[in-house]
């Protein structure tokens, strides 16, 4: 399996951030990592082993991202304006830095084609993934999203001011009116699994 590693500095963020690459060829598949993770957590969690076959046989390639949930929404010295300031930050450093970047590597090595990527994570990461793509329906192709939080009341309680409630996808979603929006929303492939247990018992209470 190709594997490379990558750091450069982010401008929207004012630090350094990483991320792996998986694979030589095919779909681009943007993993986010859980709760306060790092850029490796998909691979040392057995996520890119699973995942072998179809990185090996050139049908995708991954590019595991690094994470700044410390700085944001695990952040309980900062006020919550600070902390969803930095979560933005985050989102612009995605869109306008590491995706074109991504999306630059994984079309030369399909010959010059362009693939959207499909974004997924498992937990805080199927969080931010679907989160991503219901906002920028126009830059994915799809989300498959793992045991994810859809509510930024999980961590912000009652607060739903501002990029608050844009970044709460339970209390967005059904108030989206337009057309156009939706037509995006509804033409891509959503997957969202759920697992059985302890945390997914108490969610539901």
């Amino acid at each position: 399996m190709d594997v490379s590693y990558h750091k450069g500095h982010a401008r929207s963020l004012g630090r350094d951030m990483e991320y792996k690459r998986y694979g030589h060829a095919g779909r681009p598949v943007v993993v986010f990592p859980t709760s306060q993770g790092r850029f490796y957590q998909f691979e040392d969690s057995g996520g890119v082993g699973a995942l072998a076959e179809f990185i090996d046989t050139g049908r995708i390639q991954l590019f595991t991202l690094d994470g700044i949930d410390s700085e944001s929404f695990f952040n309980k010295h900062a006020d919550a304006a600070h902390r969803i300031a930095r979560h933005e930050a985050y989102f612009r450093y995605v869109r306008e830095e590491a995706l074109p970047e991504l999306q630059a590597v994984a079309a030369k090595s399909n010959g010059g084609r362009p693939l959207k990527p499909l974004f997924c994570g498992c937990s805080m990461g199927g969080y931010h993934s679907s989160n991503f793509v219901f906002r920028f329906p126009e830059l994915a192709s799809g989300v498959i999203s793992l045991s994810g939080v859809y509510s930024a009341r999980d961590f912000f309680g009652r607060q739903l001011e501002g990029n608050i409630y844009f970044n709460s996808p339970l209390d967005y979603l059904p108030g989206i009116v337009d057309q156009k929006l939706l037509g995006r929303l509804r033409a891509l492939r959503l997957i969202f699994c759920c697992g059985q247990g302890a945390w997914e018992e108490r969610m539901l209470v």
